[in-house]
């Protein structure tokens, strides 16, 4: 994308059916409550954990309402300052995602990495992560992205996760879950809460921070939910008593417009199936770029591995090159990019894939 270029996120029409209905009921602009839309609130949890989880059925969920995903990382996160004491490490993956260092420092505790990524294959160093986990101190804060890695776009496969799970159990460790990507992903958004439900189901001592910018395209709107999953129903009574009052002293409440929307679609059986059939077709766009892009790289005849960019997921592809070549690509074929190789795979179309391909062919070509 060229400097100046104004992006605009695409609408989906159950997002624009749902505003519709809400003007029309002409509904008022109150406040919501400290922890938000209470039925917004429901909807959000049974969409990452299942409607027949465990911690929601026997009441062990503590969950609120959010702004977007960051806000709710800023809550959590200064909760468990507020619990565990200032500077507690928490654990994050040797590439995360920019934001979640600083908030965590801002939040009071202290970030530090485990292993994950391997630039060697642009694939997960799942001996090193694992390793590392068992490494750490009983009863670590450990952040795990839930679907689609950002910024690499790696994830571990279910036996994978099932492998992070034992680690995790066996050491007693606090996951904090970051899911951004529910839907958007792979284009099932049951398949992307795998392991949201799989560490849950499990008992382990965990946290959830949702997004919905990116899987209903309401960035601007900031609509987010945070939960914590309780041993006991009286325990999450604790917990939310807690968590309402850091956000009362943060920003007091929620913004009501973009939970409204959320709500309406997943609440409506018609509107609930267009928006999956909507967001599969996103997700099955970006698969499209990549595999376009693969295609084209791989047809110049590059002498290195590309199936990396079909073998990663989401928004993101860490494409392994160099900083150097980065700043080639920008400078030389204005093809815009970070300098660690992250590639945003939402700005790659059918179209522009070969003029890209090119531009990667050519500045891994040089000698």
């Amino acid at each position: 994308m060229h400097p100046g270029v104004v992006s605009q996120p695409h609408k989906l029409d159950s997002v624009r059916e749902a505003q519709k209905r809400i003007v029309e009921r002409d509904m008022d602009l109150e406040y919501a409550g400290i922890t938000g839309i209470p039925e917004f609130v429901r909807l959000a949890t049974e969409f990452a954990y299942g409607s027949d989880s465990a911690p929601i059925r026997e009441g062990r969920l503590a969950a609120a309402q959010s702004l977007s995903g960051t806000g709710a990382l800023r809550v959590i996160m200064e909760f468990l300052a507020q619990e565990l004491g200032e500077g507690t490490r928490i654990y994050m993956p040797n590439k995360t995602w920019g934001n979640h260092n600083s908030v965590a420092k801002r939040s009071g505790l202290t970030p530090e990495t485990y292993r994950y990524y391997n630039a060697e294959t642009c694939g997960l160093d799942i001996d090193g992560l694992l390793a590392d986990l068992k490494a750490l101190d009983e009863g670590s804060v450990v952040l795990l992205h839930a679907c689609a890695h950002n910024p690499t776009g790696v994830d571990p496969t279910q036996a994978q996760w099932n492998d992070i799970l034992d680690i995790v159990k066996a050491r007693n460790h606090r996951v904090l879950f970051d899911s951004a990507y529910q839907g958007f992903a792979t284009g099932d958004a049951e398949a992307d809460a795998f392991a949201i439900r799989l560490f849950a189901d499990a008992g382990v001592d965990m946290m959830l921070c949702q997004s919905f910018a990116k899987n209903f395209g309401l960035y601007g709107e900031r609509v987010g939910a945070l939960s914590v999953v309780c041993e006991r129903p009286e325990d999450a009574e604790r917990v939310l008593s807690q968590l309402k009052v850091v956000i009362r002293s943060m920003y007091s409440n929620p913004p009501i417009g973009g939970a409204r929307i959320v709500t309406e679609v997943l609440g409506d059986e018609k509107l609930r199936a267009q928006w999956y059939r909507e967001c599969k077709a996103m997700a099955d766009r970006i698969a499209g770029a990549r595999s376009r892009l693969r295609e084209e790289v791989e047809r110049l005849g590059a002498g290195r591995d590309w199936s990396h960019i079909t073998s990663q997921i989401g928004m993101f592809c860490f494409s392994g090159l160099t900083p150097e070549q980065c700043d080639v690509m920008v400078s030389k074929h204005h093809v815009y990019m970070t300098r660690d190789g992250r590639i945003s795979m939402a700005g790659v179309t059918q179209s522009n894939a070969p003029r890209i391909a090119a531009a990667l062919h050519e500045v891994t070509s040089r000698v």
